[in-house]
């Protein structure tokens, strides 16, 4: 009968379902198939209308399989209209149902007669005695039963809302409603059917995508500047296409009059807007380029806008204390403000929240925090340079953020300093620290991280000095290519790798500059410090068998006493000798030198370090002399590959200077130093 046929359309049986992996859940067993069973909804208020089902908890799958198996399938967008009205036509009950009419302005019970499923409209009748709840208006009996007949009893699926019966004979009409609502309200789009690519299939190219990024938003899994973005450029979106389809419909074809070929200008600036917002919503709804374009391009262009000195001139003094007594008062007077900024050039501002502090500051200001814990739940975004510290030692000073979306501190001033705090990360998904570009100098911090810890990105500069990094589910620090980072003085431990150095041999890549002294690096998951390169096979065949090769194999070879710089003014030595006699003195070929301090004068260990946790600052040295070498022999045979007369010494002779020393390696679960190839 039709209610058999319902069935077996809503849920297949459980072998059919083995055989499609691609919705999801094809791991679940008939006993856990979703939303079979609907709860109650109670209504807020005094009641004067029924409960309704509980519709809006859907899980991710549960929606995704619906749309998938049910009611889109592998459909055109030209198709989601007939396919949709086909899924209805088999599902809802085509009348002798009770449901909530709900608007913006009232919520009252009608009885469903009808449903035209093509139209996406129902044809009702209001249950007398009527039973509303008004928003801001009166409304009658009366008025209600014209407001009926004015529109022919026919009201939009959209806006019905199935009354609660426990027999659960309309669980599914209220299910196929929900699935409806949320597809037309969060994944159609009204210039979807226009879309050029008609020949594709609807469901894995716009559904997906965007039902995915919905339960991202709505789980805290995309930063809330990006959020913003995409719901501003929606909105804009919608209002461009609206101007572009008015615009549209008023001109005429075969008119060649000089209005229409002014609209038709306009029509076609509107189009090209149109198509850049269109593209800008592409990238922001797929999940493979949200981050990697999306989520880069809005962080550095939200982050970027410093402000510079102030207007009318003078610096401030921003004092950050959701409660102080007045000894502690005393105390910061006289050991910090009359000390350093007693000067006439300084005012004092007073804050209770640390975000609020630095979204105030101008370049040169200072925000000093006195010791409580600071619970924010938006990021820290430092765009000028300014001084942040704690009064007091990290532990007394403690800011704690817990929103998903962001980055914990986002630093991309020309200079700024941070010291004496500790950072707590709580249900993260984001890093805890990210120097985008500028300078950041931390001193004596502390950082507890939930997902990645610090990333310091191409072209900034990160001073890390005599602080404490623990619990990143990646790296403690990540290092990209043609960044400056100078660690001295840290702990990093309990992370999954301590330091990453990231893409360190990409030909389109500037060298990093690091420094790391007197580091303890140790109870890591995975390695003390990880070097991410290409593989061999990926250069190999223009990186032909010369001096960097030798330097490696040479540089294993070192006694202890014997420093990385002696050993690259000999390599060169040689193969300038090499040179000479093949070509006659060019020495174009010669392996850059790289400085490698083996001693670093001003910081020395005042007591014996046993050798085992010492013997990865050798391998580190070796494998980024190496490396280095390998890097600039593949820069010189690309450019002579492509006809360079003579290459540009200032690229090609870029000297990287690493300062490694006195670091400590202790437990690390593979060792002191490893690479990862890709």
């Amino acid at each position: 009968d039709e209610e058999e046929v319902r069935s077996v359309f809503l849920f297949r049986t459980e072998e059919e379902d083995d055989d499609d992996d691609d919705s999801g859940t094809h791991y679940l067993n008939s006993d856990e198939r979703p939303c079979t069973h609907l709860q109650r909804a109670e209504r807020p208020g005094n009641g004067k209308v029924p409960d309704t089902f509980q519709t809006d908890h859907l899980l991710y799958y549960e929606r995704f399989k619906a749309y998938q198996d049910y009611m889109l399938g592998d459909c055109k967008t030209s198709e989601v209209e007939a396919f949709t009205a086909e899924y209805l036509e088999k599902i809802v009950e085509p009348c002798d149902w009770q449901a909530i009419w709900h608007t913006d302005v009232f919520d009252v019970l009608v009885e469903v007669v009808d449903v035209d499923c093509k139209e996406l409209k129902a044809k009702v009748e209001l249950v007398l005695p009527m039973e509303c709840e008004t928003r801001g208006c009166d409304l009658t009996e009366e008025s209600m039963k014209v407001l009926l007949e004015a529109t022919l009893h026919k009201v939009p699926l959209l806006e019905l809302s199935v009354v609660y019966d426990e027999s659960r004979d309309f669980d599914q009409t209220a299910l196929a409603l929900e699935h409806l609502r949320f597809f037309y309200k969060h994944i159609w789009r009204k210039w979807d059917e226009e879309d050029e690519d008609d020949d594709f299939d609807y469901f894995v190219r716009c559904v997906e995508p965007r039902l995915r990024l919905y339960y991202d938003i709505l789980e805290d899994r995309v930063p809330a500047g990006l959020v913003a973005e995409y719901h501003s450029t929606l909105a804009l979106c919608s209002e461009k296409f609206q101007e572009f389809s008015s615009l549209r419909s008023g001109l005429d074809s075969d008119s060649e009059s000089e209005q229409d070929n002014v609209s038709m200008v306009e029509g076609l600036r509107l189009y090209e807007q149109l198509e850049a917002l269109k593209r800008k919503l592409r990238i922001i709804e797929n999940p493979l380029l949200r981050y990697v374009l999306g989520y880069k391009v809005n962080s550095g262009q939200q982050s970027c806008r410093a402000k510079g000195p102030r207007p009318a001139g003078g610096r401030v003094v921003h004092l950050v204390s959701a409660l102080a007594t007045v000894h502690q008062l005393q105390s910061l007077i006289t050991d910090k403000l009359m000390p350093h900024y007693s000067s006439e050039e300084f005012e004092v501002q007073f804050h209770s929240d640390p975000v609020l502090a630095v979204n105030a500051c101008y370049e040169g200001d200072v925000v000093i925090v006195c010791p409580g814990l600071y619970s924010i739940t938006s990021s820290i975004s430092i765009v000028d340079s300014i001084e942040v510290e704690g009064y007091g030692l990290p532990d007394e000073v403690v800011i704690e953020k817990r929103n998903k979306g962001d980055t914990f501190v986002e630093s991309t001033g020309a200079n700024v300093k941070l010291s004496n705090l500790k950072f707590i990360q709580r249900d993260a998904i984001e890093g805890i620290l990210c120097v985008r570009q500028g300078k950041l100098e931390m001193e004596n911090c502390v950082m507890q991280c939930e997902t990645t810890g610090v990333i310091v990105r191409s072209a900034a500069q990160l001073g890390m000095n005599m602080c404490d990094l623990y619990g990143s589910k990646g790296a403690g620090v990540e290092i990209y290519p043609g960044s400056v980072c100078s660690l001295v003085g840290n702990g990093i431990h309990h992370c999954k790798e301590g330091i990453l150095i990231k893409d360190f041999a990409d030909e389109l890549d500037a060298m990093p500059k690091i420094t790391m002294v007197n580091n303890v690096i140790h109870n890591n998951q995975g390695y003390g410090v990880i070097l991410v390169k290409p593989g061999d096979a990926a250069v190999e065949d223009l990186a032909e068998p010369n001096a960097a090769g030798a330097l490696f194999f040479f540089c294993l070879l070192l006694p202890p006493q014997f420093t990385i710089s002696r050993a690259c003014s000999q390599i060169n030595t040689k193969a300038d000798i090499d040179d000479a006699d093949d070509d006659g003195g060019d020495d174009d070929d010669n392996v850059p030198v790289i400085v490698v301090e083996e001693e670093c004068p001003a910081i020395q260990h005042g007591h014996s370090v046993p050798p085992d946790f010492t013997e990865g600052n050798d391998a580190i040295k070796q494998e980024l002399v190496a490396t280095s070498a390998k890097k600039h022999r593949l820069q010189k045979s690309r450019m002579k590959a492509l006809g360079a007369m003579q290459a540009d010494e200032n690229l090609l002779s870029q000297e990287m200077f690493i300062s490694i020393n006195g670091n400590q390696f202790k437990h690390n679960g593979k060792g002191s130093f490893g690479t990862f190839l890709y």
